[in-house]
């Protein structure tokens, strides 16, 4: 059985955004990581395979060239191979055009189960991995935190209202991740030396025998939210400092 893990590199969730003047997000400092619920995918997919119930695990992304680093990293945990997607001639990697150009890749590729991220931390589209679905006419089964495979069929559990749903769908299938589900491994260094020599395939979209989608959606800008106001200290007294405090409240904020 052959699993394939769909895989997005992402901000940290603890970058610092800045701006540039155009309104687009100035990354080239930033550190990039595998996007967490991704990372559960692939978690589970090389434990799958370690328990004997898979045999080969391949991680597919779209993404430009530092997007490297992220299959190497899910190549670390235990993946047995990546393949990623140039999106230079990508015009708008909107979740339309990255499900197309991943729609095209899984089309000439061979796998039983179809795994991903629930979703990515920097959009919240939750969008992709169900469109590719969509695409390749596969069953899916969302936001689990369990998954078993049997015969020619995948059975997974997600909570839903204090409860658990069980769904099993018949093979090959999506199913995405949610947190919970495990606990993903530290690629130790050993590991991380072995990732360099796993194959890495980059593909363009002509590899793919396709032309660039035509994006849905076109970011325009970003923008920050407003600088928080300073505080205002009140000087004097307790009696007198809480005079001050009223009237601010009363004239200024307008609140009483």
């Amino acid at each position: 059985m052959r699993l394939i893990v769909l895989v997005k590199q992402t901000l940290t969730t603890e970058a610092r955004i800045a701006l540039n003047d155009s309104g687009g997000i100035e990354d080239a400092k930033i550190k990039k990581v595998v996007n967490p619920y991704d990372e559960f995918a692939v978690e589970e997919a090389v434990q799958l395979r370690e328990k004997g119930v898979a045999e080969h695990v391949t991680v597919v992304t779209v993404g430009p060239e530092s997007a490297v680093e992220a299959s190497r990293h899910c190549l670390a945990m235990g993946a047995d191979e990546a393949v990623r997607i140039d999106d230079s001639e990508i015009e708008s990697t909107d979740s339309f055009s990255v499900a197309e150009v991943l729609g095209a890749a899984l089309k000439g590729m061979e796998f039983d189960l179809l795994l991903a991220g629930q979703v990515a931390v920097d959009d919240n589209a939750s969008q992709v991995a169900v469109r590719v679905a969509e695409i390749l006419g596969l069953p899916q089964i969302n936001v689990v935190s369990k998954i078993e495979l049997g015969e020619g069929e995948v059975t997974a559990s997600r909570e839903a209202d204090g409860q658990t749903e069980v769904l099993t769908a018949k093979l090959p299938a999506l199913v995405t991740t949610d947190k919970g589900i495990n606990k993903p491994r530290y690629p130790t260094l050993p590991n991380i030396m072995k990732a360099k020599k796993k194959p890495l395939t980059i593909k363009s979209l002509s590899d793919l025998g396709i032309a660039a989608p035509t994006p849905k959606v076109k970011v325009v800008a970003h923008t920050l939210r407003p600088a928080k106001q300073g505080a205002k200290i009140f000087a004097g007294t307790p009696a007198e400092a809480a005079a001050q405090l009223a009237e601010a409240l009363r004239n200024e904020a307008k609140v009483i």
